[in-house]
């Protein structure tokens, strides 16, 4: 797209509700329709930037241009990421608290995750054998929510795992949300931090051992930069910010299935396939489907780029969707092909589901490493231990609106048995 020399205005006094009414292909719809990879617009009763594209990630991620204090609103951070979270954080600081989530993600621990989810998934089977229909997202988010806990070393109780499970994605779908979804997010967040603090609680006072390297043991002895503790507050944020991603990882188990039930020639290749081919096709996952619309940064200080003038404390959005989407990046972006990323370069600013950048000094998500871990496993788990078949009276469609997206009948399955080679 060529440049301007002057950058594009969106039409509107303020374009929320069209925000809301376009979703995900909201900043893809004006970039096409500005043949621009910059514009202007009013959201949330501020001037707003919204960028797309590889280019603009690498400016967006440049932490001496932007910063994320005072990025996430607040009804975000009371739903999803959790008040003064990592999430919102820079600077030295930032970094300090990044190094405890990238301690987690060490090969080990991350292999250690994988076998857990796989014997989650395994454990299902004989009970799935009994029953006439099962929902695969409902499934996925107990699978994923009993993995964390154990993977984390958060004691879970059998009548708990539902609610938790419940409680971890009603944060997740409450993101995009205004009205009764929003609310039953602030809620599920509520009750999730309580049953939190209280973990924290016991460890401290020697209630409940916790294991050194463990996401409990790290988050309740963690010290900041000052040396201090963080108060059980934030380190029941910043343990739910390393368990709610991953039970949300069910949403991409869900699209997983139905990219194989679309594209069954990828089931038989996934049987035959070694290790490298199962990336292969979780990346693909991650990158055609709807996850993060968008994501936004605070300008740190006033800066011009491609003929636009970035003012100091001016929020910017990055368009996750459409840079994943981009024809200049991906051969034939709307079709679904896992053998693209048999040459792709591994790029920190083109491949960006849950966000770019650096992953130690910038805000790239370090729990990326596990989605990746955790998605391969669940979909060997799908290919090749079990049998099923998709149930015929089902709506397998997804809104490009709703805001996060999944399949609508969230994937059913039935006669599903053990697999027999």
């Amino acid at each position: 797209m060529r440049n301007h020399d002057r950058v594009p205005r969106d039409k509107g006094l303020d374009n929320s509700l069209t925000l809301l009414a376009e979703g995900y292909q909201f900043i893809p719809n004006r970039c096409r329709r500005f043949d621009s990879d910059i514009f202007q617009t009013h959201l949330f009763a501020e001037k707003v930037i919204c960028m797309s594209g590889k280019n603009t990630a690498k400016v967006f991620y440049d932490t001496e241009r932007f910063q994320r204090k005072g990025a996430a609103p607040k009804r975000i951070q009371k739903t999803l990421f959790g008040e003064n979270a990592i999430q919102t954080m820079d600077g030295a600081a930032h970094e300090h608290r990044k190094l405890l989530f990238m301690s987690l993600m060490t090969e080990e621990k991350l292999n250690l995750l994988a076998e857990l989810t796989k014997q989650q998934w395994q454990d299902k089977t004989h009970a799935w054998e009994k029953k006439k229909n099962i929902v695969l997202f409902d499934e996925a988010q107990e699978v994923l929510c009993l993995a964390a806990c154990q993977w984390a070393g958060v004691p879970l109780k059998k009548s708990e795992i539902n609610q938790r499970a419940s409680d971890f994605s009603t944060m997740v779908d409450a993101f995009g949300a205004v009205g009764p979804r929003h609310w039953r997010g602030r809620k599920a967040r509520a009750r999730a931090e309580e049953w939190i603090r209280g973990v924290i609680s016991k460890v401290r006072s020697g209630k409940l051992g916790a294991i050194e390297g463990t996401a409990l043991y790290e988050m309740a002895y963690h010290k900041d930069l000052e040396g201090k503790p963080l108060d059980k507050q934030m380190a029941a944020v910043e343990l739910i910010n390393v368990l709610r991603p991953i039970v949300a990882i069910a949403t991409y188990i869900t699209f997983g299935a139905l990219a194989l039930h679309d594209n069954p020639q990828y089931r038989r290749k996934l049987k035959a396939a070694d290790n490298d081919y199962i990336r292969m096709f979780v990346q693909e996952v991650r990158r055609y489907y709807p996850f993060g619309p968008f994501l936004g940064a605070r300008v740190r200080r006033g800066f011009i780029w491609n003929d636009c003038h970035f003012n100091e404390g001016q929020l910017v959005l990055l368009d996750i969707y459409g840079t994943n989407h981009d024809p200049r990046l991906w051969e034939k972006p709307e079709t679904f092909s896992p053998e693209r990323f048999e040459k792709w370069d591994g790029s920190l600013y083109d491949l960006i589901p849950q966000g770019g950048g650096d992953y130690y000094k910038g805000h790239r998500c370090p729990g990326e490493w596990a989605t990746i871990k955790a998605m391969k496993a669940s979909m060997d788990f799908l290919v090749n231990h079990i049998d099923y078949e998709v149930h015929a009276r089902q709506d397998l469609s997804y809104s490009l609106v709703r805001m996060p997206s999944l399949p609508e009948s969230k994937f059913v399955m039935n006669k599903v048995r053990q697999a027999t080679n």
